[in-house]
C-alpha cells in the first residue's frame, strides 16, 4: 500500500508538472488583421453655403413717387422686366415740349436748305440784273453830261443807283454764302436742331428713368418698397441674385491646404434634405488665408442644375473626394506601433510569423482618418497584429478580426473609439 500511495503522488506531481510546462509554454491569443488589397479612398468634410455669382441693389436716379411695384420677394425676373414704376406725368410733358422743339429746329433748317436757299438765289440774280441796269444808265449818263444835255444831278443820280446795285448785289451774295451748307446760318440753325435733339434725348431718358427694369435675368431676394412711396435717388428698393451658375462656397482649415485642389469630385447635402445628395466639383481655391480665422475659402461648382430645394445661404454639408487608391494594401492606422510618426513614411508593425510576433518596418502612403496605405514591407494575406502588449520574438495566435477602411474593429471597442476620436478631431478642426 505504502508503494502504491507513493507511486500515486510521483504521477500526480509529474502530471501537475506537465500541464503547468504546457500552460507556460501556449501561446497568447491576439486580435490580428490580415492584409488585403482593397479600394482606399481620402475625403475631407466640411460646411459650405450656397452663393451666387453677383447680387444687386435696384434703386432710383430721380426722385419721385412709386405708382406700381410689379414683383414679389421670390419671384424670378427676366432682363429688361419692370420691376417698379414711377409717376411719369410730368415727365411726359416734358418729353412732349421737347419733341415739339426739335420739330421747329428741324423745320427751319430744312427751310434754310430748300426754299431759303432757292430765295437766295433768285434775289442775287435780281441784284446782278438791277447793277446791270444802273451801271448801263450810268454809261449813257456821263457823256450827255459832257455834252450838256444832262446836269450834273442826273449823273449823281446814275451813280448812286449805281452804288446802290452793287451793295444790295454783295447782300445777295453773302445770303447765299450763308445758305450755303457750311454757311452762317446752316451752321446755326444745325446747331440749334442739334440742341433740340439732345433735350429730346435727355428729355426721354428721364421719363425712362421712372421704369426701373431687370438689369439681367434675376430672383428678387428683397423688397423694400411700396406703391405710394416716395423714394430718393440712391436708396436700395430691392435686391437681386443675378441668374448664373449656382456656386457653394466654404471656408477650410489651412491644415487641409494640401488635400485639396481644382477639379476634385464633391457630394454635397442639405441636412434638412438629407434624402436628396447631390454631386459638385473643387472650382477654386483662394490664393490667400485668412489670417484671423486660419481658414481659405474653397468655391464649388454643381455638376448638374441646382436642386429646387436650394436657398440663398443655405448651409451645406460637402465631403470632397482628395485622393483615390483603386488597389492598396491598407492597415488599420491603429494597428501601428507606439513611436511611430502619425503623419511620417515609415512605420513598425508586429506580424504573426511562424507563431512569433515579428517586427516589420513599413513604408507609408496614403492616409485617411483610420487607414493607411503600405507601399512597402508587407505583402497581401500577411497577419498584422493589434496589440501594443506584445513585444518582439514573443509566441503568440492570431484572433483574426473584420475590418474594412471607415468602420470599426469587428470585436475590438478599442479600435472603434479610435476611429471614432480620429473623426471627431477632425470634425471640430473642420468647425463643424
Amino acid at each position: 500500500m505504502k508503494r502504491r500511495t507513493i507511486a500515486a503522488i510521483a504521477g500526480a506531481l509529474v502530471l501537475g508538472a506537465g500541464l503547468l510546462a504546457a500552460l507556460t509554454l501556449r501561446a497568447p491569443t491576439v486580435e490580428a488583421v490580415q492584409v488585403q488589397a482593397m479600394p482606399l479612398v481620402r475625403t475631407l468634410q466640411f460646411s459650405a453655403r450656397v452663393a451666387t455669382l453677383s447680387r444687386v441693389d435696384i434703386g432710383s436716379t430721380i426722385t419721385g413717387r412709386v405708382q406700381q411695384v410689379q414683383v414679389q420677394e421670390g419671384q424670378t425676373v427676366r432682363q429688361g422686366d419692370v420691376l417698379i414704376q414711377l409717376e411719369s406725368d410730368e415727365l411726359r410733358s416734358a418729353l412732349a415740349q421737347a419733341v415739339a422743339a426739335e420739330r421747329q429746329a428741324h423745320a427751319r433748317l430744312a427751310g434754310l436748305r430748300s426754299t431759303g436757299r432757292s430765295s437766295t438765289q433768285a434775289t442775287l440774280a435780281q441784284t446782278e440784273a438791277t447793277l446791270h441796269t444802273a451801271q448801263a444808265t450810268l454809261a449813257r449818263v456821263e457823256p450827255l453830261v459832257a455834252q450838256g444835255f444832262y446836269s450834273t444831278a442826273q449823273l449823281d443820280e446814275a451813280r448812286r443807283a449805281v452804288a446802290v446795285a452793287q451793295a444790295q448785289q454783295s447782300s445777295a451774295r453773302a445770303q447765299l454764302q450763308a445758305n450755303a451748307e457750311a454757311g452762317s446760318d446752316i451752321v446755326q440753325a444745325q446747331a440749334q436742331w442739334e440742341a433740340a435733339r439732345a433735350a429730346t434725348a435727355s428729355a426721354q431718358a428721364r421719363l425712362e428713368q421712372t421704369q426701373l427694369r431687370a438689369p439681367l435675368a434675376a430672383q428678387v431676394l428683397q423688397r423694400s418698397v411700396e406703391p405710394g412711396q416716395i423714394v430718393q435717388a440712391g436708396k436700395a428698393l430691392l435686391r437681386l441674385a443675378l441668374a448664373g451658375p449656382t456656386q457653394l462656397v466654404a471656408q477650410v482649415d489651412e491644415r487641409f491646404l494640401d488635400q485639396l485642389q481644382p477639379g476634385q469630385p464633391a457630394t454635397v447635402v442639405a441636412d434638412a434634405f438629407a434624402a436628396q445628395p447631390f454631386a459638385a466639383r473643387v472650382l477654386s481655391i483662394a490664393p490667400a488665408v485668412d489670417a484671423q480665422r486660419g481658414a481659405i475659402e474653397v468655391k464649388l461648382a454643381l455638376e448638374q442644375q441646382a436642386p429646387a430645394h436650394l436657398r440663398e445661404d443655405m448651409t451645406l454639408s460637402v465631403e470632397v473626394e482628395t485622393a483615390r487608391r483603386e488597389r492598396a494594401l491598407v492597415l488599420p492606422l491603429s494597428a501601428l506601433q507606439p513611436g511611430s510618426t502619425p503623419t511620417g513614411p515609415e512605420a513598425t508593425v508586429l506580424v504573426q510569423h511562424q507563431g512569433q510576433a515579428q517586427a516589420r518596418k513599413l513604408r507609408l502612403g496614403l492616409r485617411t482618418l483610420d487607414a493607411v496605405e503600405v507601399l512597402d514591407g508587407l505583402s497581401n494575406g500577411d497577419t498584422v497584429l493589434h496589440s501594443t502588449k506584445i513585444q518582439a520574438g514573443e509566441r503568440v495566435q492570431a484572433r483574426p478580426l473584420v475590418w474594412k477602411p471607415g468602420t470599426a474593429l469587428s470585436g475590438s471597442p478599442a479600435a472603434g473609439k479610435t476611429g471614432g476620436e480620429a473623426g471627431s478631431a477632425m470634425t471640430n478642426a473642420m468647425g463643424r
